[in-house]
């Protein structure tokens, strides 16, 4: 039996598992599309306003589910609209296939419309694989089943991340055997890297002598699935747990053994037990600039003579920031449950709940909750401290927050609490603005049996406000909470901070000293949506409430304090910032600080 390439492309999707696909139409993927339509009982397409967006939703609804999604695109213009959203999600290492269009392979090099030819023939693709984990360049239908067998292997194993598959006009509409499908079971490692036994002997003993031990949770705990076994060796030793942003609700942000995160925009709990551990294990850590205050020592961390244990299944990461005592190659769910099973050959459960070090922990949460200083102000407007906390009070646990860059992420970051694995999710190393609106929709999608919320800043959800579109036509009931402070107010703070109180610049919505913004309430119901704009903080609680029962796509506006200081969350450690020497006394600050890195 003959199919056309894109036939065989879509049953091999859905024997994958996949019950959406997420694109847009264009005259490169019309067989594609035409294979979609005939298999339209089996998996859902998804017609977003913008490529990035598509992306991004997909992205989204990894996070949520821990199952990936293809995204489709034209020729040309369409498929470079992806580079934002890929460069997102490979940065924090979330996996999904992208599948553009590309020049009839006959015709490539005479510079068909939307071909890049100049340099090679059909040369588009290559702007997307600095961003992708792998591609393939196919030039017949009968390559489809390796590549995209091989796509999903290496987007799944190792260190997750999108890979790409490039379809020309031809091979999409091609004929081939039915036969040629692949079972994607015969095409995927059964099991997953293991630790190496005496690393994870070594690994134990130094757990188990140290009297301040750390674990520094990050992404890679929940993309490997490894909570339970986090959550037991730390209680097995009573070690402290902090996270990074990409591992915030891998670990129960209630529990006493808890310290909340560690880095310049974290919190002042996790930074004074990280840099005063004896023994740091990091699992899945990339120890970033951010995480680490620009590696400036005794800020964040001090390694030494901290003890570094370094789990990580990307051999890359170990050792590329700080020396390592210890480091081990593996996936952290297996790493973890090895070194639960040799620590407890080496010790009985320590007894954690009554023991100066937990209540030494307990002591310096309990200060950094008491510096919040900004749930309330007394200005007219709701500040953003006052707007987290509300939603944490409405929402149920199991609820799914999700923030893109900015102020909003960094606050929520420091004050919104989560239980549950997967329920707060954020655009990290690449902090991509628009990310989270459609990133939530298909958080959604993934979990419509739980509320989704996208915290977003008005700068933030302008850059993808058309995907309102989308979520009306698909009656995806993700809620929006606009956080509008009527411009950058990040950088504008970091201006001020970094350089002088005089230095803000080119970073608010004005003209004249007067706010330029629109009524994005309107413009929510102008898409059909449900919208609300909230002014004043005693109409924050029943705005909220009526947008999360609604069942509907909802926009709940709030005019944010801007006044500086009352909103954006705290500084918590240095951060690299260039200053000119023109700011004398600032730049001798700057200056001294950047002399005590070491790189």
């Amino acid at each position: 039996m003959q199919i056309s390439g894109s036939e065989l492309l879509i049953n091999m999707l859905i024997s994958e598992g996949m019950e959406y696909i997420i694109g847009i139409p264009g005259h490169g993927n019309l067989p594609l599309i035409d294979a979609l339509r005939r298999r339209r009982d089996r998996i859902r397409v998804i017609m977003p306003r913008h490529e990035q967006s598509a992306v991004h939703m997909a992205d989204g609804y990894y996070r949520a589910s821990g199952k990936p999604l293809a995204v489709y695109t034209s020729i040309g213009a369409g498929a470079s609209n992806t580079v934002i959203g890929l460069a997102t999600a490979y940065v924090d290492s979330i996996p999904l296939l992208l599948l553009i269009g590309e020049t009839h392979t006959y015709m490539r090099g005479v510079g068909v419309l939307q071909e890049v030819e100049r340099q090679r023939w059909s040369d588009l693709y290559r702007v997307m694989e600095p961003v992708v984990k792998r591609s393939w360049h196919l030039d017949h239908a009968r390559q489809l089943p390796r590549a995209v067998s091989q796509a999903f292997n290496a987007m799944l194993t190792g260190r997750p991340g999108p890979t790409m598959v490039t379809l020309p006009m031809n091979v999409q509409a091609q004929s081939v055997d039915a036969d040629l499908e692949a079972d994607p079971r015969e095409h995927r490692p059964h099991s997953r890297p293991a630790a190496d036994p005496a690393s994870i002997q070594e690994a134990a003993r130094l757990l188990v002598e140290a009297q301040r031990p750390v674990i520094v949770c990050g992404g890679g705990v929940m993309l490997s699935g490894a909570e339970a076994e986090l959550r037991a060796l730390a209680e097995h030793l009573g070690c402290a747990v902090v996270s990074t942003m990409q591992g915030k609700s891998a670990f129960p942000e209630d529990h006493p053994l808890y310290a909340w995160h560690m880095g310049t925009n974290a919190t002042t709990c996790g930074n004074h037990m990280t840099r005063n551990a004896d023994v740091l294990l990091a699992v899945g850590v990339r120890f970033a600039d951010k995480a680490t205050a620009s590696y400036k020592p005794g800020e964040v961390f001090s390694i030494p003579p901290s003890q570094l244990i370094h789990v990580d299944i990307d051999p890359a990461e170990i050792g590329k920031n700080y020396p390592v005592a210890v480091g081990v190659v593996a996936d952290a769910k297996m790493a973890l449950a090895a070194l639960l099973d040799a620590v407890k050959a080496l010790t009985p459960p320590r007894n954690w709940q009554d023991c100066d070090y937990t209540r030494e922990i307990e002591s310096q949460v309990a200060d950094w909750k008491a510096s919040y200083s900004n749930e309330a102000s007394d200005g007219e407007h709701p500040t953003m401290g006052q707007v987290i906390k509300t939603a944490r009070a409405l929402l149920p646990e199991d609820a799914i927050v999700l923030s893109s860059s900015g102020n909003i992420q960094a606050q929520a970051f420091q004050e919104m609490a989560f239980t549950q694995t997967r329920t707060y999710l954020s655009a990290g190393g690449f902090s991509t603005m628009g990310w989270a609106y459609p990133a939530a929709l298909g958080a959604k999608l993934a979990r419509p049996d739980v509320p989704v919320v996208a915290f977003v800043g008005d700068g933030d959800f302008l850059m993808t406000i058309q995907e309102l579109a989308t979520a009306v036509q698909y009656n995806i009931p993700a809620v929006a909470v606009i956080f509008n402070n009527q411009g950058w107010q990040a950088i504008r703070d970091l201006q001020r901070i970094a350089f002088e109180d005089s230095a803000d610049y080119a970073t608010m919505f004005e003209t004249e000293g007067q706010p330029v913004t629109p009524n994005l309430a309107e413009i929510a119901r102008g898409f059909g949506a449900h919208g609300v704009r909230v002014e004043r903080p005693e109409q924050l609680a029943p705005a909220l409430q009526e947008a999360l029962a609604l069942g509907r796509p909802a926009v709940v506006e709030v005019m944010i304090d801007m006044t500086f200081g009352t909103s954006g969350g705290q500084g918590t450690a240095w951060w690299d910032v260039p200053v000119p020497e023109y700011l004398p006394e600032k730049n001798a600050s700057y200056r001294q600080a950047l002399g005590e890195v070491k790189l």
